[in-house]
C-alpha cells in the first residue's frame, strides 16, 4: 500500500459508503484542508489541487503553510522501559523503531 504524497504533504483517505466517495484531508498539519472525488485518478487530481491551494491561501494570507510533521519522535524514558521496549522488538522479529511505529499506531 502506498500513502499520496505531494510537495511533502500526505493525504489521509476514507471511503464514504453513505456519499459513495472518497474523501481526504492533509494530514499531519492543524489546518483543515479537505478533498473528494469519485475514483481514485481524480482523487489524486483533487488532492494535488487542495494542497497547491493550501500554499497559495497561505501566501496570499502572509503567512506560512504548516509543515507536516517529519516522522522523527524523540522519547526519554527510563532505562527499564528502554531495554523492555528493545526486548519486545527482538521477540517480534522488528528493529526498536518498527516495533515502537506500530504500537503508537494502535494506541488509544
Amino acid at each position: 500500500m502506498s500513502t499520496m504524497i505531494y510537495k511533502g504533504y500526505a493525504a489521509k483517505i476514507e471511503y464514504s459508503d453513505e456519499d459513495v466517495c472518497f474523501i481526504g484531508h492533509i494530514a499531519g498539519i492543524k489546518d483543515v484542508v479537505g478533498f473528494h472525488a469519485d475514483s481514485v485518478k481524480e482523487l489524486r487530481a483533487a488532492f494535488i489541487e487542495a494542497v497547491d491551494d493550501y500554499l497559495a491561501t497561505c501566501e496570499k494570507l502572509g503567512r506560512a503553510p504548516q509543515k507536516p510533521y517529519s516522522g522523527k519522535l524523540m522519547l526519554r524514558v527510563p532505562p527499564e522501559v528502554h531495554a523492555h521496549a528493545a526486548m519486545m522488538a527482538e521477540a517480534h522479529g522488528k528493529s526498536l523503531n518498527q516495533w515502537a511505529a506500530d504500537v503508537l499506531m494502535y494506541a488509544n
